[in-house]
């Protein structure tokens, strides 16, 4: 199985969200099958078949929670080697086609939004920058084409 590196930030939300779904998520399911249920026929009941159709969504995701915490393990920030870009490094990237830096911070895939510059280490850009040093450039190829970048700084994220 592999290993979630996770922040402590990260770990500490998905833990809330499995609480959450295991206490409150699979309570509310219950009030709405209870409900859809004293409608009568079941066979013809939409209420009825969206609320199984909404639990058994919610426990897949309940599963997905449980596998990943199992294997996780929180990255202590201070033991970040800041010589190459790590997970939970931060790294400055200059792409020579648009001719700006941009910012990342590497994550595990379960941690990962792009809208706060947090990109996973299995995504095309992520997996490219792993274990890269200030001043290495890499060719990254992404569904808009190929990408030249240039690493130019690491920091603690």
């Amino acid at each position: 199985m592999k290993i979630n590196y996770l922040s402590q930030e990260g770990f500490d939300r998905l833990m809330e969200e499995l609480r959450d779904l295991k206490t409150r998520g699979r309570r509310d399911i219950a009030q709405k099958i209870d409900e859809a249920r004293s409608h009568g026929d079941l066979s013809e009941n939409a209420e009825y078949e969206a609320a199984k159709e909404e639990q058994a969504y919610m426990e897949k995701r309940i599963s997905e929670l449980e596998t990943s915490m199992a294997n996780a393990r929180v990255v202590d920030q201070k033991n970040i080697d800041l010589s190459k870009a790590h997970i939970l490094s931060t790294v400055t990237v200059f792409n020579h086609r648009s001719k700006k830096e941009v910012k990342y911070t590497l994550v595990s895939a379960s941690e990962a939004d792009f809208n706060l510059g947090k990109i996973s280490i299995d995504s095309p850009i992520g997996s490219a920058l792993m274990g890269k040093k200030i001043g290495d450039e890499v060719e990254v190829t992404v569904p808009a084409g190929t990408l030249k970048l240039e690493l130019r700084n690491i920091e603690r994220s």
